[in-house]
C-alpha cells in the first residue's frame, strides 16, 4: 500500500546511495554540505512518515516493516563511510561499533521474538538514543563540509559516544525482555 508515509520511508531508502555518493570524497567541502542537507531531509521524513501515518490512521504492516529498515539503512551506511574516510578513527570505531552491533542484535531480537508472536514496542529511551545517534551523524557529516569549525567534529565524537552508551542500555533493556521467551 503506497500511502505518503510509505512513500516517504522508500524515498529514505532510496536516497542512501546518494547521500552515499556524496560521503565518498571527504575533501570535497560541497558535497559533504549537499550531504549534510540530504541527511537533514532524510531525517525529517523518518519524523513524518510516522507522524502522518498515525494522524491519518494509515499505519500499514508495511511501514511498520520498512521504517526501521529505512533508519538502519541509513545510520550503518553513514557510519561504514565515515569510518572508511576516517571522519570516525581510532578509539571512535569502537562506538560505531557499539551502534552498529546493537542495531543488527536488536533486528535478529524482534525477528525471533515475531516469529513467537512478542511484540518488542521501541522505548522511549531508545528514542532518545536514536535521535542522539541521528545528531551525532549529522554533525560529524557537517563537520566534513566545515572543517576549520574544529568544535562540530568534537560535539559530533561526544554525542556519538552518548549515543552508543544510551545503545548500551537499550540493546540490554530489550535483550532482557527477549531472554525470557527464549528456551534455556
Amino acid at each position: 500500500m503506497l500511502t505518503l508515509p510509505n512513500i516517504l520511508t522508500l524515498s529514505r531508502i532510496l536516497a542512501v546511495p546518494l547521500l552515499a555518493a556524496f560521503l565518498w570524497w571527504p575533501e570535497w567541502r560541497a558535497g559533504y554540505g549537499v550531504a549534510f542537507g540530504l541527511y537533514c531531509l532524510m531525517g525529517i521524513t523518518d519524523y513524518f512518515d510516522g507522524y502522518l501515518a498515525r494522524a491519518k490512521g494509515t499505519v500499514s504492516k508495511l511501514g511498520i516493516f520498512l521504517d526501521p529498515i529505512a533508519d538502519k539503512i541509513m545510520v550503518a551506511a553513514v557510519i561504514l563511510i565515515l569510518v572508511g574516510k576516517g571522519i570516525i578513527a581510532d578509539l571512535h570505531i569502537i562506538a560505531a561499533l557499539v551502534i552498529l552491533v546493537r542495531e543488527i542484535a536488536v533486528s535478529g531480537l524482534r525477528e525471533f521474538l515475531g516469529g513467537l508472536r512478542v511484540s518488542l514496542p521501541v522505548s522511549r529511551l531508545a528514542k532518545w538514543k536514536t535521535a542522539l545517534q541521528l545528531v551525532s551523524l549529522g554533525a560529524l557529516i557537517l563537520a566534513g563540509a566545515l572543517p576549520d569549525w574544529h568544535w562540530i567534529w568534537i560535539a559530533g565524537l561526544a554525542a556519538l559516544w552518548s549515543a552508543a552508551a544510551l545503545t548500551l542500555i537499550t540493546g540490554w533493556d530489550y535483550l532482557r525482555v527477549g531472554l525470557k521467551h527464549m528456551d534455556t
